[in-house]
């Protein structure tokens, strides 16, 4: 089983059902929601019945693969979550190299550097864990904090595309870093 190691500020565990609540407490902010759904925050019904079972599917503590609850070290107040999986998990061809970064954060947690510190203390725990080759991540492209975020893990943009989904077409963007090969850091 992958554990997240702990920083000065942050802790991390591992999301399961028992989480429920939780997402649904930082779906439930319509800021939060704004590029994710237009702001059309979820029922605990859709997070129990959609989020879940979906989150199911990816979710691999042994491979680090889904969702990392990002708590304070000292009082436990949950700030968030970091997401990871195979880039275009849902698509008949997941790359199993390029894992997708994601993050929500409840917005009274905004602006302090708090999901670039859980995105990067995921990034590198996993790194020390794995062969991997490429992290990624996407965002509309209005969504300015999450593209800076991405700049911050050293990402660089790699495609504009179309997001379709249930609520509409969007403009977004996709980053990702690709890291050096382990073998070739010891020559």
């Amino acid at each position: 089983m992958i554990q997240i190691t702990a920083t000065e500020r942050l802790q991390f565990s591992f999301i399961t059902e028992r989480d429920a609540e939780l997402l649904y407490q930082v779906d439930h902010d319509p800021e939060v929601m704004k590029y994710l759904t237009s702001g059309r925050t979820s029922s605990k019904e859709q997070v129990i019945n959609e989020f879940l079972p979906r989150l199911a599917r990816y979710a691999d503590q042994t491979l680090g693969h889904g969702l990392w609850l990002v708590s304070d070290v000292i009082n436990n107040e949950p700030y968030g979550w970091v997401l990871v999986r195979p880039m275009c998990f849902f698509s008949d061809s997941p790359q199993r190299n390029n894992l997708e970064l994601g993050w929500r954060f409840f917005k009274k947690h905004w602006g302090k550097g708090i999901a670039t510190e859980a995105a990067k203390t995921v990034m590198e725990t996993l790194l020390q864990q794995r062969a991997i080759k490429q992290y990624s991540a996407t965002a509309l492209v209005d969504n300015i904090a999450s593209i800076a975020i991405m700049k911050k893990l050293g990402m660089n943009k790699v495609s504009d595309y179309i997001h379709k989904d249930e609520h509409g077409e969007f403009f977004a963007v996709e980053y990702s870093v690709t890291l050096a090969d382990p073998a070739t850091k010891q020559k």
